[in-house]
């Protein structure tokens, strides 16, 4: 993920009340500084193993959403507002969810497009789902 797209992501997490979990990578805490242009602290959570993590979440009730394109994914229009705690995962722009993380989605959402593009920036995919999730939209 290009460093642009977290604090795309860290904004649009603080404007629908949500957190950004990230894994600890070695360019991710200076990429978030730089990216954050919000005047109060924000809300991040430090994943470190990504698929352990999001298996503990799991665990404990909460819902996982991953916006990839599946044979079962909803459509965004058709995803309904959160009604309990979720984590949205987003994959890589290029290669997606890899397939460890798609057996801990509870549910797979894609974004529809119209034109030449195969999908969207990873930024823009996220907050339009954050959106739809927190029920803004």
């Amino acid at each position: 993920m290009h460093g642009a797209n977290l604090g795309t992501l860290l904004r649009t997490a603080d404007a629908v009340g949500a957190c950004l979990a990230v894994p600890k990578l070695p360019w991710v805490p200076e990429a978030l500084a730089r990216g954050n242009t919000l005047r109060r602290p924000t809300c991040v959570h430090w994943t470190g193993d990504q698929l352990t993590w999001l298996a503990r979440q799991r665990d404990t009730g909460t819902q996982v959403v991953g916006v990839e394109l599946t044979d079962e994914s909803v459509r965004l229009a058709d995803l309904p507002a959160a009604r309990r705690r979720t984590v949205v995962v987003l994959g890589h722009e290029q290669t997606g969810i890899p397939p460890g993380g798609l057996d801990l989605l509870d549910v797979a959402v894609e974004i529809p497009m119209v034109g030449t593009g195969s999908s969207l920036n990873v930024a823009v995919a996220g907050s339009l789902v954050l959106y739809r999730l927190s029920g803004l939209l």
